[in-house]
């Protein structure tokens, strides 16, 4: 499968967008502010795959939909810096956000079938993007996103453009919203958790997907993730987040081979391998719910597996070391 683009060849040495300290904090009435995501800090280059990882509640999605300008504008405060290329995201009103989304920035959302329009066929969704961002007219558009559903791995197309979201699998909705995503062909690409409920087949089918974009067009995948093996077989640097904060950072592979926060060690330990099987997983005791504040501690203190009497008195910076950064005061020695 060959993608067209028409986007000049992008320096791949330079970050395509900086993420700076990012917060959200949710407030309600009545109610304690909640900050969200705690000045998060990134970067990802033209075609680099970069992951952020942890558990259901850590800001992974939350951080997508920040830098998307996709949460709402009531009870929520963003601060910080989205630098696209040279242009704070933060800083753009509706309609600015409106002009990029879907052409140069666009998402892979987690559950397809809330993420379709049920009472649009599935051609018609894809041919707005068109409509609205290339200026095309709905029927020259339509051959285009029956191309793309092809591109995208959905057998009769030409068919498939007219079914409404009910009437296709879970892999071909999800399919179906990668083509929505890779319409304009957009410079950076999220995936939110975009193999949740699928089978492992469908699931390798659309990694290699995602996999093969990026080869071919240079376009930047912030993968979002609590699957170890997705980070694994795909991307290039992982963020590992909790409480909202980055706690470690590093290329794919010195991440898996030495984790050196307590928390990335625990969740490569409660990964079910073939070389143990019959033994017991090693889960991380407790939930995320189980925190103390990052202003006066390390939030995952409570269920550290070697706490220390500093982890419940004092904050971690996160150290940077070459390629490496660790926030933690006691960090994991022994290698695995």
């Amino acid at each position: 499968m060959a993608y067209s683009s028409t986007r000049p060849v992008a320096d791949r040495d330079r970050p395509l967008l900086s993420v700076e300290d990012l917060t959200v904090t949710f407030g309600r009435q009545g109610e304690e502010p909640f900050r969200a995501v705690d000045g998060v800090s990134f970067t990802v280059r033209p075609g680099q795959t970069v992951g952020l990882v942890g558990e259901s509640g850590c800001g992974k999605s939350v951080t997508s939909l920040a830098i998307m300008g996709l949460l709402p504008k009531r009870g929520n405060t963003v601060g910080g810096r989205v630098d696209f290329e040279g242009t704070d995201l933060l800083s753009l009103g509706d309609a600015e956000l409106r002009n990029r989304r879907g052409k140069d920035l666009a998402m892979v959302f987690q559950d397809p079938l809330s993420s379709l329009n049920p009472v649009v066929p599935v051609g018609l969704q894809v041919t707005e993007v068109l409509e609205r961002h290339r200026g095309m007219s709905r029927k020259a558009a339509m051959p285009v996103a029956a191309d793309l559903l092809s591109r995208v791995g959905i057998p009769d197309p030409n068919r498939r453009v007219k079914d409404y979201p009910h009437q296709m699998s879970g892999g071909m909705r999800q399919r179906a919203l990668v083509a929505i995503a890779l319409a304009c062909a957009p410079r950076l690409l999220i995936a939110d958790e975009p193999t949740t409920a699928l089978d492992v087949t469908i699931q390798a089918q659309i990694l290699a997907l995602l996999k093969e974009l990026v080869e071919e067009t240079g376009t930047a995948l912030i993968m979002i993730t609590h699957d170890l093996g997705v980070v694994a077989g795909l991307c290039d640097e992982v963020n590992v987040l909790y409480g909202g904060r980055i706690v470690e950072r590093g290329p794919r592979h010195p991440i898996f081979r030495e984790p050196r926060h307590p928390y990335t060690n625990g969740l490569l330990d409660s990964i079910p391998r073939l070389d143990t099987v019959g033994e017991r997983l090693t889960p991380i005791p407790g939930s995320v719910a189980d925190n103390l504040p990052w202003d006066h501690a390390c939030a995952f203190a409570p269920r550290c597996s070697q706490p220390v009497e500093i982890c419940t008195q004092t904050t971690p910076d996160l150290v940077t070391n070459g390629d490496r950064a660790l926030r933690c005061h006691n960090p994991v020695e022994v290698p695995r």
